[in-house]
């Protein structure tokens, strides 16, 4: 469906029930850790490929434990595998989500910028003419003075 004009609210109640959901979430997944930058380089990727590798290494390993050191878990691999699939598939879901969370609020994040734009349009050509809205205008205008000269007012700035 094309984007069309966002008419939306969200009540504080509504806020704080999908802030809850989210802890909720979290609850769920208390497990979950925060690498370092370093920590993520060291380690050996598992990406959609390499899922049907370890699929396959389960079934090996299984089918063949005699081959195996007795310390090594296979059943551990069999849980690392699943959860990593479960994650897999509650991670798209979540990023889908974050994708339109995404997309809705640059979306209406552009009309607020858009109607502000006019609204300080019509401030600056109502200042000249109308007693008090000169300091408005001038306020509204301290968005612009970094932008620096060569851009206009209409230039999408974050």
């Amino acid at each position: 469906m094309a984007y069309q004009n966002i008419a939306a609210t969200l009540s504080p109640q509504d806020i704080q029930e999908i802030k809850a959901a989210l802890q909720t979430v979290q609850k769920k997944l208390p497990f979950l850790i925060t690498l370092s930058t370093e920590e993520r380089r060291k380690l050996v990727k598992m990406g959609d490929k390499s899922l049907a590798f370890v699929n396959n290494s389960i079934t090996a390993a299984q089918s063949n434990r005699e081959i195996l050191p007795a310390t090594f878990d296979v059943e551990e691999l069999v849980q690392d595998y699943q959860l990593a699939a479960a994650l897999t598939e509650l991670l798209i879901s979540m990023q889908q989500l974050t994708e339109q969370v995404d997309d809705t609020l640059m979306a209406v994040g552009s009309e607020a910028m858009t109607s502000s734009l006019t609204v300080y349009d019509y401030v600056k050509t109502a200042s000249k003419k109308t007693p008090g809205l000169k300091i408005v205008a001038e306020q509204l205008g301290e968005r612009f003075k970094a932008i620096g000269k060569g851009k206009s007012a209409k230039t999408p700035v974050s």
